[in-house]
Protein backbone atom coordinates (compact mmCIF):
# COMPACT_ATOMS: atom_id res chain seq x y z
CA UNK A 1 0.00 0.00 0.00
CA UNK A 2 1.21 3.41 -0.92
CA UNK A 3 0.90 5.49 2.14
CA UNK A 4 0.34 9.39 1.98
CA UNK A 5 2.86 11.52 2.70
CA UNK A 6 2.11 14.17 5.04
CA UNK A 7 5.32 17.07 5.93
CA UNK A 8 4.77 18.20 9.54
CA UNK A 9 6.63 21.34 11.33
CA UNK A 10 7.91 20.78 14.79
CA UNK A 11 8.34 23.98 16.59
CA UNK A 12 8.92 22.26 20.25
CA UNK A 13 9.50 18.62 20.51
CA UNK A 14 6.96 19.05 24.04
CA UNK A 15 4.36 20.03 21.46
CA UNK A 16 4.66 17.36 18.80
CA UNK A 17 5.17 14.59 21.31
CA UNK A 18 1.88 13.06 20.62
CA UNK A 19 3.37 12.93 17.07
CA UNK A 20 6.55 11.29 17.68
CA UNK A 21 4.79 8.74 19.87
CA UNK A 22 2.09 7.51 16.97
CA UNK A 23 5.14 7.73 14.47
CA UNK A 24 7.18 5.22 17.02
CA UNK A 25 4.02 2.86 17.18
CA UNK A 26 2.90 2.93 13.98
CA UNK A 27 -0.54 4.50 14.44
CA UNK A 28 0.58 6.64 11.17
CA UNK A 29 1.14 4.10 9.01
CA UNK A 30 -2.29 2.01 9.90
CA UNK A 31 -3.90 5.07 9.16
CA UNK A 32 -2.28 5.19 5.84
CA UNK A 33 -0.10 7.56 5.67
CA UNK A 34 4.01 8.76 6.22
CA UNK A 35 4.31 11.29 8.63
CA UNK A 36 7.13 13.05 8.28
CA UNK A 37 8.39 15.56 11.13
CA UNK A 38 10.20 18.06 9.90
CA UNK A 39 12.47 20.55 12.67
CA UNK A 40 12.33 24.27 12.17
CA UNK A 41 15.56 25.69 12.26
CA UNK A 42 16.99 26.77 15.61
CA UNK A 43 20.17 27.55 17.32
CA UNK A 44 22.67 25.18 18.55
CA UNK A 45 23.88 24.81 22.19
CA UNK A 46 26.87 25.71 20.81
CA UNK A 47 25.44 29.24 19.23
CA UNK A 48 27.40 32.34 21.22
CA UNK A 49 26.39 35.00 18.58
CA UNK A 50 23.49 35.72 20.37
CA UNK A 51 21.70 39.20 20.74
CA UNK A 52 18.59 41.10 22.07
CA UNK A 53 15.75 42.88 20.32
CA UNK A 54 12.84 45.09 22.68
CA UNK A 55 10.72 45.52 19.76
CA UNK A 56 8.43 42.43 18.99
CA UNK A 57 7.43 44.56 15.43
CA UNK A 58 11.10 44.18 14.67
CA UNK A 59 10.88 39.84 14.73
CA UNK A 60 8.49 37.87 12.32
CA UNK A 61 5.71 36.19 13.92
CA UNK A 62 7.15 33.24 11.22
CA UNK A 63 10.42 33.26 11.69
CA UNK A 64 11.79 30.53 9.38
CA UNK A 65 8.91 29.05 9.37
CA UNK A 66 8.87 25.64 7.08
CA UNK A 67 4.90 25.81 6.89
CA UNK A 68 5.32 29.54 6.01
CA UNK A 69 7.39 28.77 3.39
CA UNK A 70 4.89 26.50 1.80
CA UNK A 71 6.66 23.10 2.81
CA UNK A 72 4.73 21.29 4.83
CA UNK A 73 1.30 20.98 5.84
CA UNK A 74 0.49 21.76 9.66
CA UNK A 75 2.25 23.59 12.22
CA UNK A 76 1.52 23.56 15.98
CA UNK A 77 2.79 25.90 18.24
CA UNK A 78 0.85 28.80 20.83
CA UNK A 79 -2.27 29.82 21.31
CA UNK A 80 -1.59 33.41 20.74
CA UNK A 81 1.17 32.91 18.22
CA UNK A 82 -0.96 30.45 15.80
CA UNK A 83 -3.69 33.55 16.09
CA UNK A 84 -1.17 35.75 15.23
CA UNK A 85 0.64 33.77 12.47
CA UNK A 86 -3.24 32.82 10.86
CA UNK A 87 -3.22 36.61 10.61
CA UNK A 88 0.12 37.27 9.05
CA UNK A 89 0.02 34.44 6.86
CA UNK A 90 0.93 34.65 3.12
CA UNK A 91 0.13 30.87 2.32
CA UNK A 92 -3.64 30.77 3.15
CA UNK A 93 -3.07 29.00 6.52
CA UNK A 94 -5.56 29.07 8.78
CA UNK A 95 -6.30 27.13 12.07
CA UNK A 96 -7.95 23.83 12.22
CA UNK A 97 -8.04 22.56 16.01
CA UNK A 98 -6.57 22.85 19.69
CA UNK A 99 -3.35 21.05 19.57
CA UNK A 100 -2.80 17.86 22.20
CA UNK A 101 -0.48 19.14 23.84
CA UNK A 102 -0.93 21.92 27.05
CA UNK A 103 2.30 22.49 27.84
CA UNK A 104 3.58 24.32 30.11
CA UNK A 105 6.12 27.41 30.17
CA UNK A 106 8.06 28.68 33.16
CA UNK A 107 10.23 32.06 34.14
CA UNK A 108 13.61 30.78 35.43
CA UNK A 109 16.92 32.62 37.39
CA UNK A 110 19.77 31.42 38.56
CA UNK A 111 20.12 29.99 41.75
CA UNK A 112 22.13 33.14 42.83
CA UNK A 113 19.38 35.36 41.25
CA UNK A 114 17.89 37.79 43.95
CA UNK A 115 14.33 37.40 42.61
CA UNK A 116 12.21 34.86 44.59
CA UNK A 117 8.80 36.78 43.34
CA UNK A 118 7.05 38.08 40.69
CA UNK A 119 7.16 41.57 41.68
CA UNK A 120 11.04 40.86 41.98
CA UNK A 121 11.08 41.21 38.76
CA UNK A 122 9.18 44.52 37.74
CA UNK A 123 11.63 46.37 35.13
CA UNK A 124 14.07 42.96 34.91
CA UNK A 125 14.57 42.20 31.05
CA UNK A 126 12.90 38.71 30.76
CA UNK A 127 14.50 36.62 27.45
CA UNK A 128 11.86 35.38 25.47
CA UNK A 129 11.09 34.49 21.76
CA UNK A 130 8.56 36.79 19.71
CA UNK A 131 5.54 36.20 18.97
CA UNK A 132 5.76 32.16 20.56
CA UNK A 133 4.30 30.50 23.87
CA UNK A 134 7.53 32.47 26.11
CA UNK A 135 6.42 36.51 25.10
CA UNK A 136 2.77 35.48 25.41
CA UNK A 137 2.99 33.15 28.68
CA UNK A 138 5.79 36.02 30.49
CA UNK A 139 3.42 38.94 30.00
CA UNK A 140 0.45 36.58 31.66
CA UNK A 141 2.11 35.45 34.11
CA UNK A 142 3.05 38.82 35.51
CA UNK A 143 0.45 41.31 34.73
CA UNK A 144 -1.56 39.94 37.50
CA UNK A 145 1.43 41.20 39.61
CA UNK A 146 3.40 44.31 37.74
CA UNK A 147 1.95 47.06 35.82
CA UNK A 148 2.04 47.04 32.34
CA UNK A 149 5.24 49.09 31.97
CA UNK A 150 6.83 47.40 34.69
CA UNK A 151 6.87 44.40 32.44
CA UNK A 152 10.07 43.69 30.16
CA UNK A 153 10.21 41.48 27.69
CA UNK A 154 12.85 41.15 25.42
CA UNK A 155 13.70 38.31 21.90
CA UNK A 156 16.89 36.17 22.68
CA UNK A 157 18.08 35.95 18.84
CA UNK A 158 20.47 33.70 17.61
CA UNK A 159 20.68 31.22 20.79
CA UNK A 160 19.17 29.20 23.44
CA UNK A 161 17.29 30.72 25.91
CA UNK A 162 18.09 28.80 28.64
CA UNK A 163 22.41 29.13 27.71
CA UNK A 164 21.41 33.10 27.69
CA UNK A 165 20.39 33.07 31.18
CA UNK A 166 22.75 30.74 32.07
CA UNK A 167 25.63 32.90 30.67
CA UNK A 168 24.76 36.21 31.86
CA UNK A 169 23.31 37.64 28.56
CA UNK A 170 20.02 37.78 30.48
CA UNK A 171 18.64 37.55 34.28
CA UNK A 172 15.81 35.72 33.77
CA UNK A 173 13.94 34.28 30.99
CA UNK A 174 10.85 32.14 30.04
CA UNK A 175 11.53 28.42 29.33
CA UNK A 176 9.42 25.04 28.17
CA UNK A 177 10.63 21.47 28.81
CA UNK A 178 12.74 20.41 28.60
CA UNK A 179 14.65 23.42 29.71
CA UNK A 180 12.12 23.56 33.01
CA UNK A 181 13.49 19.98 34.04
CA UNK A 182 17.06 21.25 33.01
CA UNK A 183 16.66 24.53 35.40
CA UNK A 184 15.37 22.50 38.54
CA UNK A 185 18.03 19.77 38.22
CA UNK A 186 20.46 22.63 38.03
CA UNK A 187 18.88 24.30 41.35
CA UNK A 188 17.78 27.49 38.95
CA UNK A 189 14.46 29.47 40.50
CA UNK A 190 11.26 29.33 39.10
CA UNK A 191 9.49 32.38 39.58
CA UNK A 192 5.85 31.61 38.04
CA UNK A 193 4.58 28.91 35.52
CA UNK A 194 1.61 27.98 33.68
CA UNK A 195 0.03 25.90 31.40
CA UNK A 196 -1.85 27.00 28.51
CA UNK A 197 -3.54 25.39 24.89
CA UNK A 198 -2.29 25.27 21.72
CA UNK A 199 -3.61 25.29 18.07
CA UNK A 200 -2.66 23.44 15.09
CA UNK A 201 -2.29 25.36 11.83
CA UNK A 202 -3.00 23.86 8.23
CA UNK A 203 -2.41 24.21 4.68
CA UNK A 204 -5.20 25.34 2.24
CA UNK A 205 -4.52 21.80 0.84
CA UNK A 206 -4.78 19.32 4.02
CA UNK A 207 -8.51 18.13 3.93
CA UNK A 208 -10.72 17.02 6.34
CA UNK A 209 -10.54 13.41 5.72
CA UNK A 210 -6.89 13.58 6.10
CA UNK A 211 -6.46 15.75 9.16
CA UNK A 212 -9.15 12.90 10.84
CA UNK A 213 -6.77 10.42 10.16
CA UNK A 214 -3.80 12.50 11.67
CA UNK A 215 -6.01 13.11 14.94
CA UNK A 216 -7.13 9.20 15.13
CA UNK A 217 -3.25 8.38 15.03
CA UNK A 218 -2.64 11.13 17.74
CA UNK A 219 -6.08 10.18 20.15
CA UNK A 220 -4.14 7.22 20.38
CA UNK A 221 -1.19 8.16 21.11
CA UNK A 222 -2.57 10.65 24.01
CA UNK A 223 -3.85 7.39 25.20
CA UNK A 224 -0.53 6.03 25.55
CA UNK A 225 1.10 9.45 26.79
CA UNK A 226 -1.90 9.56 30.11
CA UNK A 227 -0.94 6.26 30.86
CA UNK A 228 2.71 6.50 31.55
CA UNK A 229 4.22 9.51 29.09
CA UNK A 230 7.90 8.47 30.62
CA UNK A 231 8.93 5.76 27.47
CA UNK A 232 8.43 8.70 25.52
CA UNK A 233 10.49 11.46 27.02
CA UNK A 234 13.29 10.00 25.31
CA UNK A 235 12.37 12.84 22.84
CA UNK A 236 12.52 15.66 25.37
CA UNK A 237 16.55 14.43 26.16
CA UNK A 238 17.33 14.36 22.94
CA UNK A 239 17.01 18.10 22.94
CA UNK A 240 19.86 18.85 25.06
CA UNK A 241 23.95 18.32 24.88
CA UNK A 242 24.22 16.59 27.88
CA UNK A 243 27.71 19.16 28.46
CA UNK A 244 24.57 20.88 29.82
CA UNK A 245 23.15 18.49 31.96
CA UNK A 246 22.27 14.69 31.82
CA UNK A 247 18.55 14.02 32.01
CA UNK A 248 16.86 10.60 33.55
CA UNK A 249 13.10 10.03 32.36
CA UNK A 250 12.69 10.32 36.37
CA UNK A 251 13.70 13.97 36.68
CA UNK A 252 10.49 15.07 34.61
CA UNK A 253 7.74 16.14 36.80
CA UNK A 254 4.44 14.09 35.02
CA UNK A 255 2.26 17.25 35.85
CA UNK A 256 3.91 18.85 33.50
CA UNK A 257 3.38 16.28 30.58
CA UNK A 258 -0.53 17.05 30.04
CA UNK A 259 -2.05 15.91 26.48
CA UNK A 260 -5.64 15.30 25.54
CA UNK A 261 -7.55 14.55 22.46
CA UNK A 262 -7.64 17.28 19.50
CA UNK A 263 -10.80 19.63 19.76
CA UNK A 264 -12.29 22.38 17.76
CA UNK A 265 -11.31 25.82 18.72
CA UNK A 266 -14.34 27.78 19.87
CA UNK A 267 -15.25 31.69 19.13
CA UNK A 268 -15.22 32.35 22.82
CA UNK A 269 -11.84 30.86 23.03
CA UNK A 270 -10.54 33.61 19.97
CA UNK A 271 -12.35 36.31 21.58
CA UNK A 272 -10.84 35.88 24.60
CA UNK A 273 -7.82 35.99 23.41
CA UNK A 274 -7.81 38.45 20.59
CA UNK A 275 -8.76 41.14 22.82
CA UNK A 276 -5.97 40.36 25.07
CA UNK A 277 -3.48 40.61 22.28
CA UNK A 278 -5.03 43.79 20.90
CA UNK A 279 -5.16 45.12 24.44
CA UNK A 280 -1.60 44.41 24.29
CA UNK A 281 -0.82 45.97 20.87
CA UNK A 282 0.16 42.24 19.88
CA UNK A 283 -1.86 41.85 16.77
CA UNK A 284 -4.59 44.39 14.79
CA UNK A 285 -8.02 45.24 15.88
CA UNK A 286 -9.02 43.95 12.62
CA UNK A 287 -9.00 40.37 12.96
CA UNK A 288 -12.05 37.73 12.85
CA UNK A 289 -12.74 34.37 13.86
CA UNK A 290 -14.34 33.52 10.55
CA UNK A 291 -10.94 34.56 8.71
CA UNK A 292 -8.85 33.01 10.90
CA UNK A 293 -10.26 29.83 12.17
CA UNK A 294 -11.49 26.80 9.55
CA UNK A 295 -12.10 24.00 12.29
CA UNK A 296 -11.68 20.46 10.13
CA UNK A 297 -13.73 17.81 11.34
CA UNK A 298 -12.51 17.16 14.57
CA UNK A 299 -13.79 14.43 16.76
CA UNK A 300 -13.71 15.21 20.96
Amino acid sequence: MTLKKIRNEVSGTIFSLPYFVAKQNGYFEAEGLDVELVPRDSASAADTSISLIEDHRAVSSFGASPFEEGTTALYRACEWGQVRRTYDTTRGGHVIAKRAAQASQAIIVRPDAPYNIPQDLANVPIGVNFHHGSHYIAIQLLEGFLRDDEIKVVHVEGGNRFLALRDGVVDAVAVMEPWITVAEKLGYKVIAEAHYVGLEIGSPELDADTFEAINRAIRRAVADLKADPYPYVKYLIDNVDPSIVELEPSDFSRSRLRYNNPAPYSEEDFDRTYEWMVKWGLINDDATYGNLVDNLAVKV
